[in-house]
């Protein structure tokens, strides 16, 4: 039975990276961790959303999963990021949250905690692999242990064949392009794997 403790931390406009994180939350609770999902803070004005209905309609659906806490990250034995890219990068709702982080670095509370991370975009090369490396930058400074998937199961090469984390692509009407569910499936019980390695050598 795994001792870990599991923070998936996401943010999703219209409902892709929410999915991601469900299906992580899934493979992680059946290899026996304990799971949090918990989403990043909209600081989108409320007219955007408003103006987008698919958005609008995940921020009401989803308006009772929790805010991720400094908190959280504390508890937390492993972190699964899931983030759609902007610009190359974590939107600024997943920035705005690590940039909070400072006091934890400070204090140490972050060395050796778990960290992978998954992304989407709206093409094939719209930033997927530099959101997620990005991401990784932060958690070196950290002290964080990455897990990247890599190629350590087929079901990499078949979901597109992302070492760094999982990643799909999204078209115009939220649709998933690639069969990504195992991936990220595999991603998270790998994640939990080494939490629980890390776990066993140190508690």
């Amino acid at each position: 039975m795994s001792n870990v403790k599991l923070a998936i931390i996401y943010y999703s406009s219209t409902g892709t990276n929410y999915k991601l994180a469900k299906w992580a939350e899934a493979a992680a609770q059946e290899a026996g961790a304990e799971v949090k999902v918990l989403k990043a803070e909209e600081t989108a004005p409320q007219q955007a959303i408003a103006a987008n209905p698919a958005w609008k309609e995940h921020y009401e659906e989803t308006k009772d999963v929790p805010n991720v806490t400094l908190h959280d990250l504390e508890w937390a034995d492993a972190y699964i990021f899931s983030t759609p890219t902007r610009y190359g990068s974590a939107p600024a709702q997943i920035r705005a949250f690590m940039d909070t982080t400072g006091g934890l670095w400070f204090n140490g509370k972050l060395v050796n905690k778990v960290v992978s991370a998954m992304s989407s975009a709206q093409n094939p090369h719209g930033g997927q692999e530099a959101t997620i490396l990005s991401l990784y930058t932060s958690m070196m400074h950290w002290g964080a242990i990455i897990a990247a998937p890599g190629y350590s199961d087929p079901v990499t090469f078949s979901s597109g064949g992302n070492p760094y984390g999982t990643s799909v692509t999204v078209d115009q009407d939220g649709n998933m392009l690639e069969d990504v569910e195992e991936a990220v499936k595999h991603q998270a019980r790998r994640t939990i794997e080494i939490a629980q390695m890390v776990n066993n050598g140190t508690k």
